[in-house]
């Protein structure tokens, strides 16, 4: 076995990490019961900006390529990850994102034909039972719309993601990005008035909320989680995302007085286990380099 680069794997984590602070902004600091609104703001701007800045548009069939992308990483993951933010315990929802892994390994067997190492399988299984132990401070009961959006976003975002490996990009990760959440954005505004009505108002709170989601949420945590998907097996991209609920819940004990003991403690190491693990692959085969033993002792 050997071990992927440890800098593309820091780097990689990146996106998780930012990706912990979504329950906590939205929770404290957005507008409540607006996952659409909050969706759209996330994504639209940052977009905007960016395909201003890379100054890029598709071409070819990437056209298409970027709009499925753009729909399935955005269009279909943020609404329903705000969806479950807004209607789960922060910890059942991250339960619920914990499967990704495992989703991902499934979707990438089929679709890339990538078979997952047993020790990457034993990560992701482990990783999950460390945020299940993590989750069991959860208050609240369950509810049936927030799980079915808790998996729907699983489902998304994990074929998005094998898609990225799947369709190498022509550009850059930033570029990409934008294309993606251009299209997504796009299709989340007008669902978000149809649905959602008038704008809510916006305090500076909530202005600052949105303005971290949009810019280190979403803008640096996709570059650096499609560039891991570029440079590292889609399964082993997915298991540095169980960083995510680690994140989440040491910012829920720290910033908002949630109970953290020796369960949660557990639970945090086993996910780390989980995700070390997951960064382990079989060494390529190699010709043996021993010499033909009909020669050995015959002169040259």
């Amino acid at each position: 076995m050997e071990t992927i680069d440890g800098r593309t794997v820091a780097l990689t984590a990146v996106a998780p990490i930012a990706w912990g602070t979504t329950y906590l902004v939205t929770d404290a600091l957005l507008p409540p019961d607006r996952p659409l609104f909050a969706a759209a703001v996330r994504a639209l701007p940052a977009g905007l900006l960016l395909l201003a800045w890379r100054r890029r548009l598709p071409r070819g069939d990437w056209w298409w390529k970027a709009a499925v992308l753009g729909l399935c990483n955005i269009g279909a993951f943020f609404p329903l990850l705000f969806l479950a933010a807004y209607r789960l315990p922060g910890g059942l929802a991250s339960t619920v994102q914990a499967t990704s892994p495992l989703v991902v390994m499934a979707i990438a067997l089929l679709a890339l034909g990538e078979r997952a190492s047993g020790a990457r399988v034993l990560g992701a299984v482990v990783g999950l039972a460390g945020v299940t132990l993590l989750v069991l401070r959860a208050p609240g009961g369950l509810d049936a719309i927030g799980l079915l959006a808790a998996g729907g976003s699983v489902l998304a975002s994990a074929v998005g993601f094998v898609l990225v490996k799947r369709w190498p990009a022509p550009v850059d990760m930033l570029t990409l990005v934008s294309w993606q959440l251009v299209v997504g954005g796009l299709a989340l505004l007008p669902l978000a008035l149809l649905v959602e009505g008038a704008p809510p108002r916006i305090d500076g709170a909530a202005a600052a909320g949105y303005l971290w989601l949009g810019a280190v949420g979403t803008v640096l945590a996709y570059a650096c989680w499609f560039r891991g998907l570029t440079l590292m097996p889609a399964g082993a991209v997915a298991v540095v995302g169980l960083l995510n609920p680690v994140v989440g819940t040491a910012l829920g004990a720290l910033v908002a007085g949630e109970a953290f003991g020796p369960t949660q403690a557990l639970g945090v190491a086993l996910v780390l286990g989980g995700v070390l693990a997951g960064q382990h692959r079989r060494r390529p085969e190699r010709r043996s380099a021993d010499p033909d033993p009909d020669l050995v002792g015959r002169p040259t």
